[in-house]
């Protein structure tokens, strides 16, 4: 199993919107992608985070059966249209992929 965790850091402002407003849009667009992407056998996404080092304003958590899953969502063009917009409001990210 392979687990998979994105902290991003949003500009203040992009897109002409607040950088609250664009959370609340990435998690909906994010959370949209469960039950259409297959190899995405979880995901989940908070905008409500009340501590992280170093900060951020949205998280993801997701699981995958292999890192081959992993792969075939991450250029899956669904989660690239969710891509598309997130690069355009972030102003720093992290990644973490682990197997248990």
């Amino acid at each position: 199993m392979i687990k998979h965790i994105v902290m991003w850091t949003l500009k203040e402002e992009a897109e002409g919107a607040a950088a609250a407003e664009n959370a609340a849009k990435m998690k909906e667009m994010l959370e949209g992608l469960n039950g259409k992407i297959e190899v995405l056998k979880h995901l989940e996404v908070s905008a409500e985070i009340f501590e992280s080092v170093p900060d951020c304003n949205v998280i993801l958590y997701s699981e995958f059966e292999s890192k081959e899953d992993l792969h075939i969502y991450a250029v899956h063009p669904l989660h690239q249209e969710c891509v598309t917009f997130i690069k355009k409001i972030v102003s720093s990210r992290s990644v973490v992929d682990y197997v248990i």
